[in-house]
This record gives structure tokens, C-alpha cells and sequence, in this order.
């Protein structure tokens, strides 16, 4: 299994099309079945932290107003991933905040998303929901003592996307689970995974 970027935000709001901003983020690089390394910093934007979201994540107006500018951790983030392929628990969301606070730097992302989200849907269908926390619980996962923090969220999620690296090496005798397979399995129907990796064995 090649290296991966596992990326996690929080946020003032859910879209940066709506002006909402990142309040922190954090990066684990696992490489070989392991964490290798950790990036995470607050962020100070200059947008307004909502109560609600103080309340969910802990982050408050204070917090950020002594954080590093936002450009400054964009480009300390740039030089960390590289052109790493990226993984993320609703990949959907942390691809539009990643893509949008990048922009304002004059960087643009060029590797991969894969969500483990969506593969979770497909691998562990008997799961009660799809929610980081309940796959943790789910599976037996390491948690974390503060969920809703970005380095929190990023190691649960290395940690669930190792696990299913090796249930499906495990599954389907692949000597190798890589991003850009699961990248693709994750737009499969799960009825169809076995199917998909027997077809595309000689590749793999």
C-alpha cells in the first residue's frame, strides 16, 4: 500500500460557496499500515466562529484570532502533502474546503480524493450508520478523546481506512489494497465489489 494523505477541516459552516471558512485542519500520512507523520494547525481567516460550531468543535473566536494566517497554513499544508493522494471522511466536504482556501494561496490541488465515507457503505454495509464515530465503535477502532477536532477526526480516520485496506486484501486476497483501487470501489454497488476486483485482478 502506497503512502496517503488523510485530511480533515473544521469549518465556520458546511460550504465555502457560502462564504464559510476553516477554522483548522490536520493531516495524517500513513504509509506501510502505519501513521507516519502528522501535520494540524488552527487558522485564522478573520471570519466569525458561529456559537453553534464553538459548541460542536470546541474552536472558539479567541482560539483562532491567536492562529497562524490563513495563508500561511495553506502553504505549510501545500509543502506537507505534496502530491500525496488524499483521503477523507466525507470526502465531498473536505475536497470543497480544501480546493477553496488553496485557491486563495494561487494552488491548485492536483492529486485524488477517496472517501472513506462511501467505501464504508460498500464494505461494512451492517454498520448501524456510515458517521466516523459509529464506524470506530462499529469496527473497534482507536478513538479519540475529542471528536470534532481536526487531528482527532484525521487519525480515526487513518485508522479506518488501514482496517479496511486489510479487510479487503483480507476478502479478496489482494496483496494490494491501493487508493486508486479504492477509489474506484467506492463508485461501485457494493453488490458488485467482488465482481469489480475479480475483473480488474490482472491490474491490481
Amino acid at each position: 500500500m502506497g503512502i496517503v494523505a488523510v485530511i480533515d477541516f473544521e469549518t465556520t459552516g458546511m460550504s465555502p460557496d457560502m462564504g464559510d471558512r476553516a477554522t483548522e485542519v490536520a493531516v495524517v500520512l500513513v504509509s506501510n499500515g502505519q501513521i507516519v507523520d502528522r501535520y494540524q494547525s488552527l487558522i485564522n481567516t478573520g471570519a466569525y466562529i458561529p456559537a453553534f460550531i464553538t459548541e460542536l468543535t470546541g474552536i472558539s473566536n479567541a482560539m483562532v484570532r491567536s492562529a497562524p494566517p490563513a495563508a500561511q497554513v495553506m502553504n505549510e499544508l501545500a509543502e506537507f502533502v505534496g502530491e500525496v493522494p488524499l483521503v477523507a471522511h466525507n470526502a465531498s466536504f473536505d475536497s470543497r474546503f480544501l480546493d477553496a482556501e488553496w485557491a486563495r494561496i494561487g494552488h491548485q490541488r492536483q492529486q485524488p480524493f477517496a472517501c472513506s465515507m462511501l467505501l464504508s457503505r460498500r464494505i461494512y454495509p451492517d454498520s448501524p450508520d456510515h458517521k466516523l464515530g459509529t464506524l470506530v465503535r462499529h469496527l473497534g477502532l482507536p478513538q479519540a478523546a475529542r471528536a470534532h477536532r481536526a487531528l482527532a477526526d484525521a487519525q480515526m480516520t487513518a485508522h479506518l481506512w488501514l482496517r479496511m485496506v486489510s479487510d479487503l486484501q483480507c476478502r479478496h486476497d489482494l496483496r494490494n489494497a491501493s487508493h486508486e483501487l479504492l477509489s474506484a470501489l467506492q463508485k461501485v454497488p457494493k453488490a458488485k465489489i467482488a465482481g469489480y476486483i475479480e475483473k480488474n485482478r490482472h491490474k491490481l
